[in-house]
């Protein structure tokens, strides 16, 4: 069964046949897996207004009930700090987030979910595992295992969360 990465492969294996295009085979289809989940996930979000960036924000946030400050939310969600500035205005705006200033240091403050953001992130959030399981299956639980494993080493050295 041919894919897109392998089309591509082949095509560089007929351009450039000097070049070793094995990390292709890996890499290549965990990218082109990454974007269709990220545009299948966006889709999924268009009714409840918001953005698959701002849906990851929220899900950040109900992962720490104490809440989470700016700079562990960009690190999160491996945003920059722009981006980062400018959804927590937009989910503030909604009245799903609340930003509160520190007591020891008031330029810095702490950023909670509003119960309306909590109730949000907890209708959509097991619908989204459900489209992210519904990917796996033509895997067996054993290979879901194995593949998560195998990511984990493959991520942990460079993933800066």
């Amino acid at each position: 069964m041919s894919d897109a990465v392998a089309r591509f492969r082949d095509a560089w294996a007929h351009t450039r046949p000097d070049l070793d295009l094995s990390s292709m085979e890996t890499l290549g289809r965990v990218r082109r897996l990454a974007c269709l989940l990220n545009t299948i996930t966006d889709d999924h979000l268009t009714d409840s207004d918001l953005t698959r960036p701002e849906f990851e924000v929220l899900s950040a946030l109900r992962r720490s009930p104490q809440g989470l400050r700016p700079r562990q939310l960009t690190r999160a969600t491996l945003s920059s700090g722009a981006a980062t500035t400018k959804r927590l205005t937009r989910l503030e705006n909604a009245g799903l987030i609340t930003r509160t200033p520190l007591q020891r240091d008031r330029r810095e403050v702490q950023v909670q979910l509003t119960p309306q953001g909590r109730d949000l992130i907890d209708r959509l959030y097991p619908t989204q595992l459900d489209r992210e399981t519904a990917l796996l299956a033509p895997l067996t639980h054993h290979e879901r295992t194995q593949l998560a494993d195998l990511l984990r080493r493959v991520l942990t050295p460079i993933d800066p969360a």
